[in-house]
């Protein structure tokens, strides 16, 4: 048997429909997000802007939360020293756990290495703890959701992207005393646009739903407090269970869900994605809690970040170039080709020393490719100009189209996913 001939093979499949992902060599600049010295295969280095950093307010690179984490491994150490269970609890994660709760408003918190390990871990767990229950899931849902639901054995139903007459449809073809839980994200991370969660609240209401919200695209970033869309709109409460990451607003690292002290307590037994990880360090805790607890407070990074990511829109919509509409900071620009959204990222890479990964399917359906640009408050006017400066040079080069009907996009985007086994990702 050739092992190896069948893996290269596998890997070949993806380089010849040019799906291949090659990572770029980065050294972020601490202080000077976002710029980045990038080195490419002959080791030469350059500096370059990141227009597609999921550190969105730029906080991984914040003074005092680089601060934070290098006195408290100063003090504590590198690592955790092994799971919960067996090693104990670093006092910074009990800390952050309860800034957590704190900030969505619930009774209880609980860290995990990684969002998808939260998702995939939180709602697997639920689920299987309810006896017999059915699984509503939206159709766009991120991959970690997917696989949380699929972990659990359960009975899944998949509701078509947004949509609260299907969602409605479903529920109401299941026995009012049967557990359901419903998974939707807030904001959804390839379109940019945002759940009807206040809708969905009330059919969970209406038909004894429990609900599960991602609000990993939302939290740092929305709300009087950072608590994300449902801060934003006042809607915690009626939130059953909320999942977010450390990673993307707060700039740092780890996944989380927040609930009531029993659902919290029962995946904190149950999850062996919990159970059998180690601890996230001391040192990364402290960062986390320290960003979560100045965004409470500070409203200057949120302000400037909805600034820049509309100026980022009229700039690039200005300029004829097919920028799709989103309520969000999430600013897509389509494509609409595997080969030339990645000939596109190389060269504003090689030319203009602009870093935006090309995001090709199964991240986004075929036919629907994009650059997908996420502007933070450290970009500044003059790098918003020379972003569309360079956008143009590479779309004319390439010859690439501008007049896209977004509308077919929509349509391409619903009919991808199989409602009975969803595929798409994030």
């Amino acid at each position: 048997m050739d092992y190896r001939g069948i893996f290269e093979e596998a890997v070949d499949a993806l380089r010849q429909e040019k799906r291949y992902r090659v990572f770029a060599d980065l050294e972020r600049i601490a202080g000077s997000f976002p710029r980045a010295i990038f080195r490419d295969s002959a080791d030469n280095a350059r500096e370059i802007n990141i227009w597609c950093s999921n550190d969105y307010l730029g906080m991984g690179q914040s003074e005092r939360v680089v601060k934070a984490m290098q006195e408290t491994a100063g003090k504590l150490g590198a690592g955790a020293g092994g799971t919960r269970n067996i090693s104990g609890t670093n006092r910074p994660l009990v800390e952050l756990e309860r800034s957590l709760a704190d900030l969505h408003r619930k009774e209880s918190a609980l860290v995990f290495t990684s969002g998808f390990v939260s998702n995939e871990a939180a709602i697997s767990t639920i689920a299987r703890l309810l006896p017999d229950c059915v699984i509503l899931s939206d159709q766009l849902n991120h991959a970690s959701m997917i696989a949380g639901v699929r972990l659990s054995g359960m009975q899944k139903q998949i509701f078509r992207h947004n949509d609260v007459a299907h969602l409605r449809e479903l529920l109401s073809a299941i026995p009012r005393q049967r557990p359901k839980l419903i998974c939707f994200e807030s904001v959804y991370s390839m379109d940019g646009d945002i759940a009807p969660i206040e809708a969905i609240a009330d059919l969970a209401e209406e038909f004894g739903a429990l609900t599960y919200i991602d609000e990993v695209h939302a939290v740092g970033l929305y709300g009087p407090r950072g608590g994300g869309i449902c801060d934003r709109d006042n809607l915690m409460d009626r939130m059953d269970i909320i999942e977010g990451t450390l990673a993307k607003g707060f700039g740092v690292m780890g996944g989380y869900i927040a609930a009531n002290q029993s659902i919290v307590d029962a995946v904190r037994s149950y999850a062996p994605e919990f159970i059998f990880t180690t601890a996230l360090p001391p040192a990364l805790c402290a960062a986390a809690r320290t960003s979560i607890e100045h965004l409470k407070s500070s409203q200057v990074e949120r302000d400037m970040h909805r600034r820049q990511a509309q100026r980022t829109k009229d700039v690039l919509s200005a300029a004829g170039l097919p920028v799709m509409h989103t309520d969000t900071h999430i600013v897509p620009l389509i494509v609409g080709d595997a080969r030339l959204c990645k000939a596109a990222s190389d060269m504003l890479l090689e030319k203009h020393n602009i870093y935006i990964q090309p995001i090709n399917y199964p991240t986004v359906p075929k036919g629907t490719e994009r650059l997908r640009i996420t502007p933070t408050p450290l970009h500044t006017d003059e790098m918003i100009d020379e972003l569309a400066e360079a956008l143009l040079n590479v779309w004319t080069a390439l010859d690439m189209p501008r007049d896209i009907d977004m509308s077919q996009l929509t349509a391409k985007k619903l009919n991808s996913g199989d409602l009975t086994l969803p595929t798409i990702g994030g």
